[in-house]
């Protein structure tokens, strides 16, 4: 039976819960226990799928086809643990299994209630997968006080008091703010954070503190007094170089030996930091550095695309480089030039996105790339706009376009390369769907195989001819127009299976030009580079020596 570690907020958000449960799971690892880490967060909407990048961030795919919250990345890169539907849950998803339960006549005709049948059902959600690992580490979206946050931290509660005494603990994340007029850390609003969650009996076990400036002995000895933790369980957590430096930093300042003394494990197994250590060696000590345009429509907020952005970081660590990362808004390329933004960049990715917005420029984007003989990554979106872009211009199709485009019923401006999947083959059935479908959790979603060409570049690059990647989309590259684009260079090295949905296609004379129609980066880990990433960047460092 798993013990169990909740990780709770409290002050504000974005201070890092999610890194730290990340880093505490990778530590756990690091120990020789086996760890599960799963979010709960309290927002209404059923899962992130519909949610606008701008609101939430990327939406990060699972193996099993769950659309779930950023951080379950984090837990993957960290820990190398592949998430399943069962690790990410919200209010949404919650009240919606209620409801379907009481339409079913589930509940015997009782009145249903957040106590006991809401709670009961966030309770069950986390016994789930119990006896596999010895550690589940469980975080709560969002901070102490947040009234939508109240079912979650009550069924906490209720699940600690059920289980055996000391099979649960509470680690609290809070702020340490910095007054520079004074010259003083305030520990003041930690305690109140603390007070808050007290007050719906949940005592913290471990308290990690974030602060830009030094701890004081004195000040930790305060926060521990007020707070009813013990001293050497006040954790300090600053700023670092980088996030790959987190389970090194917290293991200096003691979080994993604090949470083993909480559940009373001694002595405690060592832990070996090798893989970690290895990791920020080649981060601080890189052979060179290469320019990496990332020509995208949400880059206002780089959490939109946070795991191309490690990934491209996986794949500098992979080549002992440091890859120097540049946001491009694709907008402006629709009535610009795109050389004088790319000519300096040794490299360019073009990732997903949805809608038509700044798709001209993504497609002038992988033009220049083509013709420029530059580096040239196209995830998903950016795959469809490489196609588009040879089709255009190779291939003689010249409305070329994409079915995503064409809004008004009956006015065509494209010939669809590019159309609206509505079959595929998932497993041993066939799944069927319509422009009319709810747009939650209805695109082709999780794992799925592909075949590639022997003697391609990505064969070559994955040193095989068989892969199985995560999916996100409902449009497709059009499998009928593979001979006409195949004759104008561009090879289709990557298919489904059955022959029907092309996966992969890449240009026979260019020195990097790869198009995938899957997501790459959601598997990539610092200590595993994903292939593709890291021959990308091998390629990228070797523009950057012709320049």
């Amino acid at each position: 039976m798993a013990r169990y570690i909740f990780i709770t907020g409290g002050v504000v958000s974005s201070l890092g819960k999610g890194l730290a449960s990340a880093a505490l799971g990778a530590l756990l690892q690091a120990r020789g226990f086996s760890v599960r880490l799963r979010k709960l967060d309290p927002y209404l909407n059923v899962d992130p799928g519909t949610m606008s990048p701008f609101e939430h961030g990327e939406v990060f795919v699972t193996d099993d086809g769950a659309e779930t919250d950023l951080d379950l990345g984090h837990y993957e890169r960290f820990t190398g643990v592949a998430a399943r539907k069962t690790d990410s849950v919200s209010s949404g998803r919650i009240y919606s299994n209620v409801l379907e339960k009481e339409r079913r006549g589930d509940y015997l005709g009782k009145t249903i209630q957040v106590i006991p049948h809401v709670t009961n059902e966030i309770k069950d959600w986390i016994a789930i997968g119990d006896e596999e690992v010895d550690f589940m580490l469980c975080e709560i979206g969002g901070t102490v006080g947040d009234i939508e946050g109240l079912p979650f931290f009550e069924a906490i509660r209720q699940f600690a008091q059920e289980r055996p005494r000391g099979q649960c603990i509470f680690m609290h994340l809070t702020l340490l703010p910095y007054l520079a007029a004074s010259g003083e850390l305030k520990t003041k609003p930690t305690q109140h954070s603390v007070k808050e969650l007290r007050s719906i009996g949940l005592q913290p076990d471990v308290l990690v503190c974030r602060s830009e400036q030094p701890i004081p002995d004195k000040e930790r000895a305060k926060i521990a007094l007020f707070c009813n933790v013990r001293p050497e369980a006040v954790i300090p957590a600053y700023d670092l170089k980088s996030i790959y430096q987190a389970p090194l930093a917290y293991h200096e300042a003691g979080l994993d030996q604090a949470v083993l003394d909480a559940f009373g494990i001694s002595p405690a197994p060592r832990p070996d930091l090798s893989r970690w250590e290895d990791v920020m060696d080649r981060i601080t000590n890189p052979e060179g550095e290469v320019n990496v345009a990332i020509v995208g429509k949400y880059v206002q907020l780089e959490d939109a695309y946070k795991s191309i952005a490690e990934a491209l970081t996986h794949g500098g660590i992979a080549n002992r480089v440091k890859v120097n990362i540049e946001w491009v808004d694709a907008e402006i390329f629709e009535s610009e030039d795109p050389a004088p933004y790319l000519e300096n960049f040794d490299a360019i990715l073009v990732p997903g996105g949805f809608g038509e917005r700044g798709t001209e420029g993504k497609i002038r984007a992988a033009q220049f790339a083509r013709e420029h003989n530059v580096p040239y990554l196209g995830i998903c979106l950016g795959m469809q706009m490489a196609v588009i872009e040879a089709a255009r211009n190779t291939a003689g199709i010249s409305a070329a376009g994409s079915e995503e485009f064409d809004h008004e019923a009956g006015k065509k401006r494209f010939e669809p390369v590019v159309y609206h999947l509505k079959e595929w083959v998932q497993g041993n059935y066939t799944v069927r769907r319509s422009a009319d479908d709810d747009k939650g959790g209805t695109m082709r979603l999780g794992a799925y195989d592909a075949v590639l060409k022997e003697g391609s570049r990505v064969a070559q690059v994955y040193g095989t001819t068989r892969i199985e990647e995560r999916h996100r989309h409902r449009y497709e590259v059009d499998v009928k127009y593979r001979e006409k684009l195949e004759k104008a260079g561009l090879v289709f090295s990557g298919m489904s299976p059955d022959g029907r949905l092309p996966e992969i296609v890449e240009w026979s004379d260019h020195p990097w030009f790869i198009g995938v129609q899957f997501h790459p980066e959601l598997k990539s880990k610092p200590f595993e580079p994903h292939p593709l990433f890291a021959d990308f960047i091998r390629a990228a460092k070797e523009m950057s020596r012709l320049v």
